[in-house]
């Protein structure tokens, strides 16, 4: 429940304090509930298999968790998560020598298009140019301590096991790739409301100034009618 409440933004149902299998029973249909009221249809999922301690049912509903709160939400050009942040990471990376990302798992092996990702959005963070193909273990620990140390991104990953891999798990690849997208998204966003808002003072400024020429104008309009009236009122025949 504390995990849905940090990744969802939101405050779920108050949880049970005990620690009777009955009360964990019904923390875990809380947090269920709340994954459904999402629109998330939860197939083969049950509270008594988690409480249990099953590891494939945990496993699919942590994943569950994670498709709908931090990679749904990712679209490209209409195209559903999966394809989108796969489009994200194909125009991002397409300048990249040697790098082509087909998909989740064997294109990010020798750890070129995580620090392509990285480059792309913060070049001061990472010499690609000295970077070599057929080195993918110092590639992959150059991103992920890169994206720990300057971005805020976990590292999730473990670069032995990816290079040690014959096909590395797609769904912890996307995981972790959604988190860069995240990240720069993120930094697109407050970028372009940092120009608004710049944009905002600008204009508020040039009002500020057309309101003292403004005020300027009537004062001078009030001094010369004042000095004005007098001589007019001589000129008025008797």
């Amino acid at each position: 429940m504390l995990l849905l409440e940090v990744i969802s933004g939101e405050r779920l149902a108050k949880p049970e304090r005990g620690k009777m299998r009955v009360h964990k029973i019904s923390n875990v249909n809380k947090a269920l509930d709340f994954i459904a009221s999402k629109g998330v249809k939860l197939v083969s999922i049950g509270a008594e298999e988690i409480v249990d301690g099953n590891v494939k049912m945990t496993l699919g509903m942590i994943w569950t968790i994670i498709l709908r709160f931090a990679i749904q939400d990712i679209s490209v050009e209409e195209t559903s998560a999966k394809e989108g942040l796969l489009l994200w990471c194909q125009r991002k990376t397409a300048p990249y020598k040697n790098v082509n990302i087909q998909n989740f798992h064997i294109s990010w092996k020798d750890g070129l298009g995580f620090c392509a990702l990285i480059h792309r959005h913060r070049p001061e963070l990472i010499d690609y140019g000295k970077l070599r193909k057929d080195d993918p273990l110092t590639n992959l620990n150059t991103a992920f301590d890169v994206a720990e140390k300057y971005l805020d991104i976990p590292k999730m990953l473990d670069a032995e096991d990816i290079v040690g891999t014959a096909r590395p798990d797609e769904k912890a690849i996307m995981t972790y790739v959604s988190s860069f997208y995240h990240a720069f998204s993120g930094a697109q966003k407050a970028e372009t409301a940092a120009n608004r808002i710049c944009k905002v003072l600008a204009v508020n400024q040039e009002n500020e100034q057309l309101m003292e020429d403004y005020e300027k104008l009537a004062s001078d309009l009030l001094e010369w009618i004042r000095r004005t009236i007098p001589w007019l009122e001589n000129r008025v025949p008797e």
